[in-house]
């Protein structure tokens, strides 16, 4: 199956060339296995099918650079800040492994360029690249196990990505939120559906949103802004693994 993937793979992309050499320029060592990377750089819009009829594509080695890269990053944050409460390691963590943030990584290691995917599909301004970096994350875990993964992950980050001033960076979720209802001529309403004082004298809002009268997401802060902001990181979040949930039937 793998013999007649690379070889597919190679008509499509005439920079394939030197395989093993451009692999070495991406990670900084040679495969093994070089067909599990061929996999993780071919997206699903070339309809490619194994001799059993099988698309192929990098979904499932997503999957897996996805929770391997998770634990990494958790692990690079635990250490970075060791006086920090864990919901400031989780959303340092999120802002790290978000796809926008993942699109850019990849991009700036040039993941893009070895990208095989269909003449329409839009490398640049979607989430193939994000994705693939994943897919990427997962073979490297198969080939070189987590150790080797772990090296590249912690190699790529420390060229790449400045953590502590991504783990400070306020991220304005709902602003985004508004900005991707526009986009897409969707409603979304935030509606404040409790406010109480707890026994301490201090405020609890919370906010519930909709998305085209879907339940979408709920949050909880000391004030409105903060309820509002957390249950729009929810939403999108939701948007990320639902696309389509608002969608009226």
């Amino acid at each position: 199956m793998f013999q007649k993937l690379t070889q597919k793979i190679r008509l499509l992309t005439i920079f394939r060339k030197e395989p093993f050499s451009l692999y070495y320029k991406l990670l900084g060592f040679y495969p093994n296995n070089i067909d599990l990377y061929n996999l993780a750089l071919l997206h699903k819009s070339t309809a490619l099918r194994n001799s059993d009829g099988r698309y192929l594509n990098n979904e499932r080695l997503e999957f897996l650079g996805d929770a391997i890269l998770g634990a990494v990053v958790s692990d690079i944050v635990y250490h970075a800040f060791d006086n920090k409460k864990e919901g400031f390691l989780t959303n340092t963590r999120s802002k790290i492994v978000q796809r926008e943030s993942l699109n850019r990584l990849a991009l700036s290691i040039g993941l893009d360029k070895l990208i095989v995917s269909a003449s329409n599909s839009n490398v640049q301004h979607n989430n193939i690249c994000g994705n693939a970096f994943e897919a990427l994350i997962g073979a490297i875990y198969l080939d070189k196990g987590y150790s080797g993964c772990e090296q590249f992950i912690i190699k790529v980050l420390n060229e790449h990505v400045d953590i502590k001033k991504i783990a400070f960076k306020e991220v304005n979720f709902k602003s985004k939120l508004i900005e991707w209802s526009q986009k897409n001529r969707v409603s979304v309403s935030f509606d404040v559906i409790e406010e109480h004082i707890t026994l301490e004298n201090k405020s609890v809002f919370q906010t519930s949103i909709s998305i085209n009268n879907q339940p979408a997401g709920f949050g909880i802060g000391a004030n409105k802004k903060e309820s509002q902001q957390n249950a729009s990181k929810l939403a999108l979040k939701k948007l990320q693994e639902s696309p389509g949930f608002w969608r009226i039937p």
